[in-house]
């Protein structure tokens, strides 16, 4: 293997190791023509045929003048790149994402590189319709490809070929992206949008005494619309510039009024993009001052880091971690270093960008999938030019071309969201950030107020570092947390539909104080499931081994799987009954009840079918900062990122369907999600309350929210888990063998089972059928690995699973298979 060296002779037969973006176990070997010898370099893309007519790109993994003895090399078509696009820290990082997480390098590539960096011959192509360019800068076969996308819409990347009448024209294709004329057809998700406020101002043609004398005289019969201008003159003293909601709220005259007065062209509105934070937040950023305790935090940290190279900060909710995280970020700046801040979910954290962004300005670059996929090529290719410090990102973002990494923040590293469930590679970000930081030499904080116990128990063991911030900043206090027992108001019959006198009551005091509420209930959809009273029957889907939930919103019965529609039924058709029953309740149907409690209150749901559309969740972010929604429905979106003044109760209307969920994580997941939730209320300086609905009032998990006492609830778990044999005291691996045929799989389930037991004995739990034993057509059984953590090599392991599973699928007796690995599931 050689090293990456420019400099080759022209005449050397050299060959190129190539990484495709496919699920192939290894790598593929091609022939350079001569004339791009010098052009060959490790990281940088080629164009290569694979099999009888694809084109696809590759990166070149490594270089050598040895041919493959098993096959003819083909040539590389074309070198797409004058420098790398992939480092050689990344492709370290590459090959031990597919040796751990046991997958192909192919898959890592197609997780890595954004889609517009990775074209193949079935790639489609589509014009961007702002694009603004001159054709006239267009060379001709550019210009073709244009013409040919404004008549049609979309094209294959094989179709271009045939219009251009050349094997590859991928190279044409680059330029045009680089000049952000074309984008990947995949579907365009409205990338992350600045808060928008309309401010108003008086029309200049009543800028002087005397119009402005005569508009008290148009306005004369008009009372509502006078109260308006007077509230304006008021307030304009200052500023000519008004908020909309300021001057609303200052004149009381409503919204009909006021839209009177901008017709009549008295007023001009103009939407402004403003910051999302407060005032007082906004001096905080740019003036703060670490209260005691957070920098003797900070200072605990930096000692840590002298001698650990991963720190984890157990901060409580509020206790202002996101100083800490900006003071660190400051010192690796200073010192010439890069740094990577880690967010389980970008579109939840819009507060944060606008925090970073405002101190740090344009040296931090933001990367997720809500941005569309030329828009992360940019990010990547102004990481390779070294023009971002920073870079705030979404789990992908481990997979960026950092140069000169020297920290990485990993906000909430508890977070499930950090997990890839599919497709391959199943990757934890929090554990990749640690191997990647270690590439780089670099250290890694990992904040949270409610730690994942593996991460906890590699800091009590000494294996990471471990800070305790144990105030909340400024005069926020911890809410009081009160439980409501649903079996005891049921008896007294205090209780209202879903809701507890305890909590309809603090509902109703934080509305009178002009207050907000965040009521939390982890299922959506209206009602989870129809019941036939007289035989038992309920709907399921075709697809999938899953009840159907009601949705009122379409009126028609949803999977939250594979997301199979049917109408709604009003008649078994089973028995034929009428006696069909509504069970459970999810958002939709809180939002519907509490609007008939509280007809006055301004209510809004936050779940995955109201933030579907177009900026959707912006606009209920923003409604919420501005105070125009008094009470809000929502799951877990409500959890994350959500940090407003104005929330001092939080309500869980069904603490139960979290606790007795049948996984070895129900309870810890349970309190870092109930603790979650409650650490929304009381941010300001107002104090918050949070209420637990709850039949088993008494479970230690409940009680140990109540007494925010993280640490009696890893103690308590790490005694079930090691007496149990779960993580962190072992390693596990999990393995899904799928089929359509359910007999077929019940075949090879014995077959699997021969060969994975005759290799691993004891360490093989299983096969048992998941708790949804059917998903799109396949059924499924799984087999669990648990692998002790001492006494055996791990690789070792993971080596002999490869090729059993390797022999399992060459085994035509097992066609049509699919076996899905997951290790260190979630």
């Amino acid at each position: 293997m050689l090293e990456l060296n420019p400099e080759h002779s022209e005449r050397d037969t050299l060959f190129v190791e190539v990484i495709l973006p496919l699920a192939l176990s290894k790598t593929y070997t091609y022939r350079v023509p001569f004339n791009l010898n010098d052009r060959a370099d490790i990281g940088k893309r080629v164009v290569v045929q694979f099999g009888k007519s694809k084109i696809y790109t590759a990166i070149v993994h490594g270089i050598t003048r040895e041919a493959p003895t098993l096959y003819e090399a083909k040539y590389i078509i074309d070198i797409l790149d004058d420098e790398p696009l992939v480092n050689s820290h990344q492709l370290k990082l590459w090959q031990w994402m597919a040796g751990y997480y046991l997958c192909n390098l192919g898959d890592v590539m197609q997780a890595a590189l954004p889609a517009a960096l990775k074209l193949a011959s079935e790639t489609r192509i589509i014009l961007l319709p702002d694009h603004g360019f001159d054709k006239a800068e267009l060379n001709d076969k550019e210009y073709l490809i244009v013409d040919a996308l404004e008549i049609q819409n979309e094209l294959k990347v094989s179709d271009i070929a045939k219009l251009l009448g050349q094997k590859t024209v991928f190279p044409i294709l680059k330029s045009l992206f680089d000049k952000n004329i074309i984008h990947i057809s995949e579907e365009i998700v409205q990338r992350y949008q600045p808060r928008l406020k309309a401010f108003i101002r008086l029309n200049s043609e009543y800028a002087d005494p005397e119009s402005r004398k005569a508009l008290f005289e148009i306005l004369e019969r008009a009372p509502k619309q006078m109260d308006a201008l007077l509230a304006y003159l008021k307030l304009s003293r200052d500023n000519p510039e008004i908020a909309k909601s300021q001057l609303l709220e200052e004149s009381g005259c409503g919204n009909s009024a006021l839209k009177a007065l901008l017709d009549k062209q008295i007023f001009v509105q103009q939407d402004k993009v403003v910051s999302r934070l407060s005032e007082y937040e906004e001096e905080l950023l740019q003036h703060f001052v670490l209260s005691p305790a957070q920098q003797g935090a900070l200072e605990a940290v930096e000692a840590q880091f002298e001698e650990k190279d991963v720190v984890l900060l157990q901060g409580v909710t509020a206790s202002g971690k996101t100083q800490l995280y900006i003071r660190l970020i400051e010192k690796a700046i200073a010192r010439g270093r890069q740094v990577l801040y880690l967010v389980p979910e970008i579109a939840l954290t819009t507060q944060l960008i606008e925090r970073l962004k405002k101190y740090f300005g344009n040296t931090i670059g933001v990367y997720h999938s809500k941005f569309s996929d030329n828009e992360r090529a940019e990010t990547w290719n102004k990481l390779l030019k070294n023009e971002y410090q920073i870079v705030l990102g979404a789990r992908s973002s481990v997979f960026l071309p950092f140069s000169n990494l020297g920290l990485i923040v990993v906000d909430e590293e508890h977070e499930p969201s950090y997990k890839q469930f599919d497709p391959a590679p199943r990757y934890n970000a929090r554990d990749s950030s640690v191997y990647l930081a270690s590439i780089h030499r670099a250290k890694v904080l990992l904040g949270s107020a409610t730690p994942a116990l593996e991460s906890y128990f590699n800091a009590k063991s000494g294996k990471f570092g471990l800070v305790n911030l144990a105030e909340r900043f400024g005069e926020a206090q911890l809410p009081q947390i009160e439980i409501a027992d649903i079996a005891e108001e049921t008896r007294k019959k205090t209780i209202r539909g879903h809701f507890s006198g305890k909590l309809l009551d603090a509902i109703e005091a934080a509305l009178a104080r002009k207050e907000q509420v965040i009521l939390f209930q982890n299922r959506r959809g209206y009602n989870p499931y129809l019941l036939c009273r007289s035989c038992g029957y309920s709907p399921k889907c075709i697809n999938c081994d899953i009840g159907l939930t009601y949705h009122k919103s379409t009126g028609r019965l949803h999977c939250h799987l594979c997301g199979y529609k049917q109408e709604t039924i009003s008649v078994c058709p089973a028995c034929g009954s009428v006696h069909i029953e509504s069970r459970g309740f999810g958002t939709e149907r809180i939002e519907e009840d509490l609007a008939g409690i509280f007809p006055d209150a301004r209510i809004a749901r936050m779940d995955l079918d109201a933030t579907r559309t177009r900026n959707s969740f912006q606009r209920l972010i923003t409604d919420l900062e501005e105070r125009k929604i008094d009470i809000l429905v929502g799951t877990q979106m409500v959890t994350k990122g959500l940090d407003f003044e104005g929330v001092t109760v939080i309500g869980i209307i069904s603490a139960d369907s979290l606790l007795n969920y049948p996984d070895f994580r129900a309870y810890e997941r349970s309190f870092q999600l109930l603790s979650q939730v409650a650490g929304r209320s009381g941010r300001g300086n107002k104090p918050g309350t949070v209420i637990i609905q709850a039949y088993d009032v008494n479970h230690r998990v409940i009680n140990q929210v109540i007494r925010h006492d993280y640490e009696e609830m890893a103690r308590t778990e790490l005694v079930e888990r090691r007496n149990f044999n779960y993580p962190p005291y072992c390693r596990m691996i999990q393995l899904d063998f799928k089929h359509k045929n359910f007999q077929t799989l019940a075949q090879i389930t014995v077959r699997a089972e021969r060969v994975l037991k005759s290799l691993f004995g004891q360490r093989v739990i299983g096969p048992v059928q998941p708790l949804v034993a059917k998903v799109r057509n396949y059924y499924i059984v799984t087999f669990t690995l648990k692998i002790e953590r001492s006494g055996v090599a791990i690789n070792n392991i993971k080596t002999a699973l490869k090729s059993a599973l390797l022999q399992l699928e060459a085994d035509k007796l097992n066609a049509g298979m699919l076996v899905r690995v997951d290790v260190d599931p979630a």
